[in-house]
């Protein structure tokens, strides 16, 4: 599972289905609707809120717009209510450590999204996150 703090648009279509898809089960293991995943650390963000659930659908709204942009039709039904408001505040190494994540990705994956987006040196954050000084959060797995 992969909750990308990047903002979708870097996403390759492969990825933003993935997104999706994760970010769904996230909201439903925050729910208390599974027993897998119920300790992955791509959930601790989440968690560390008031109100969990309101913060993962405003973190799926933000992959549901990137796919009405590009006219996809994601069900939107699923995203839980009522939606986050404000901002989570993330630290700079993380963002770029997911931004070379994704970029090794997008090499072999999707070339000319790689080609497209390598040269970039200060990706957006997904619309839920605001960017602030630091490293790399404790809790991620390093690849």
């Amino acid at each position: 599972m992969r909750l990308w703090i990047l903002h979708p648009q870097y996403l390759d279509t492969k990825g933003l289905l993935a997104a999706w898809r994760e970010a769904l089960l996230a909201q439903k293991v925050l729910a208390g609707g599974t027993r897998g995943y119920i300790n992955h650390p791509q959930l601790h963000r989440f968690r560390a809120q008031a109100k969990p659930l309101t913060v993962i659908a405003a973190f799926l709204a933000g992959i549901a717009g990137e796919a009405d942009r590009r006219g996809y039709r994601f069900d939107s039904s699923k995203i839980s209510k009522p939606r986050y408001r404000g901002q989570l505040t993330e630290t700079k190494g993380q963002l770029e450590y997911e931004w070379e994540h994704l970029l090794n990705k997008l090499r072999t994956r999707t070339p000319e999204l790689y080609h497209k987006f390598r040269g970039l040196k200060k990706p957006e954050p997904h619309p839920l996150f605001h960017i602030v000084p630091g490293g790399i959060q404790d809790w991620e797995i390093r690849h």
